[in-house]
């Protein structure tokens, strides 16, 4: 049977128990729990909270330990402090097994993610694109959920459900209208007219609270995810001196298929991976100063390590597929993609702060929801696209 840990009202915050024993145990031992709102007058002194002692009730603790137990959460690991009565045991996994799992899922499905983009990312064209839309409907979903969880809606009102659907499946159709027209503006613009008007027709008072968080949800979650099918499809300009596009396989494309969008491509994912990785095994080695109280785990010191990382790695892979030309080029892009990504990943981090959640979703065991996987990425594509069609002459060829 599972067990879902739920608080007893009037009780400290880490007192819990378990309502899968405590069936199994009303069932073995068919004693009545306590009306804890109704305790023994000489259970409690004034001002006390928590469950009573059992040298403050004169009818001692046994009938409660017939029926329950509590389980103490400590700050660092599980401290179980008491155990059912009569043999009733849970299996409860230890935190070393529980970190062990949870390593393996993340190792695991990372390899599986990091194997699929790569290929989705060689295909390119609409297998690229459709593969980008189903992940902004399934992000976008999860955003509009944060939007509605308990600590945002503390203080504002959310948009309704159909405003919230809706807005999910026009950001989803942003980036297949990029690929099919080759710009944006225009859907922007109407999904914003549209979504306006749904919302002033709504039953009841409309919020401009419910209009600034749509209108950002199609901003963050449908805006910008568009502009990788830009910087990925848009630069179509063969990548001449890439050596590997000589040797690649006529039947997949030949040298043609070696483009500047599909090069830039993987220059900035590889790069936001290694800001991510470098800064992880940074902080946890070297980390002391925090960044941000949005998110207390980043330190400085992971940061920079991340930053160094980011650069190293698109200066090296410029070099190996030999674009850009220019030294400062890749120095450039490695600076804007590791920015676009720390940027990206603060500010999910403060959405989520305020949602009072960890993680956007479960979707992904081991990695939490499609939100907290591409939060570095939602910057970065429009960030890098603007700098090679701004700063590049010729695409950097």
């Amino acid at each position: 049977m599972p067990s879902v840990p739920f608080t007893i009202p009037n009780s400290p915050p880490h007192a819990f128990f378990t309502r899968s024993i405590f069936r199994q145990t009303q069932t073995a031992h068919p004693v009545r729990p306590p009306n804890r709102s109704a305790t023994h007058p000489r259970c409690r002194r004034p001002g006390r909270t928590g469950p009573p002692s059992s040298n403050q009730c004169p009818e001692g603790p046994s009938r409660r330990r017939e029926t329950f137990d509590f389980f103490f959460f400590g700050k660092n690991e599980l401290k179980i402090y008491a155990i059912l009565l009569y043999g009733i045991e849970e299996d409860l996994p230890s935190k070393p097994q529980q970190q062990g799992s949870q390593l393996r899922n993340r190792v695991v499905f990372g390899l599986g993610i990091g194997i699929t983009v790569g290929v989705v990312v060689l295909a390119g064209g609409w297998v690229f694109t459709v593969a980008l839309a189903a992940a902004v409907f399934t992000g976008a979903r999860e955003y509009f959920e944060l939007v509605r969880s308990r600590g945002i809606t503390a203080g504002m009102t959310p948009p309704p459900r159909y405003v919230s659907r809706v807005c999910s499946v026009i950001c989803a159709l942003m980036p297949l209208f990029v690929m099919y027209r080759g710009h944006i503006d225009v859907s922007v613009t109407s999904a914003a007219f549209v979504l306006a008007t749904a919302l002033l027709l709504q039953r009841g008072s409309p919020r401009f609270a419910q209009l600034s968080s749509a209108i950002f949800g199609l901003f963050y979650c449908g805006y910008l995810p568009s502009f990788w099918v830009k910087l990925r499809c848009g630069l179509a300009a063969p990548a001449l001196n890439t050596r590997i596009g000589a040797t690649w396989p006529i039947l997949l494309g030949g040298q043609a298929h070696w483009t500047v969008g599909l090069v830039a491509t993987l220059i900035t994912i590889s790069s936001i991976i290694a800001a991510d990785t470098f800064a992880f095994l940074g902080g946890k080695a070297f980390g002391r100063t925090p960044l941000s109280s949005v998110s207390p785990k980043k330190t400085w010191e992971g940061t920079i390590i991340g930053f160094c990382g980011c650069i190293v790695t698109s200066v090296v892979l410029s070099k190996i597929f030999c674009w850009p030309i220019s030294l400062s080029s890749a120095i450039g892009l490695g600076v804007l993609n590791f920015f676009g990504s720390v940027f990206g990943d603060l500010t999910e981090s403060m959405i989520k702060r305020d949602a009072g959640v960890k993680d956007s979703g479960s979707l992904i065991p081991g990695h939490g929801g499609v939100l907290d996987r591409v939060d570095s990425y939602l910057f970065t594509g429009a960030l890098a696209y603007n700098f090679i069609k701004t700063f590049l002459p010729l695409y950097g060829v």
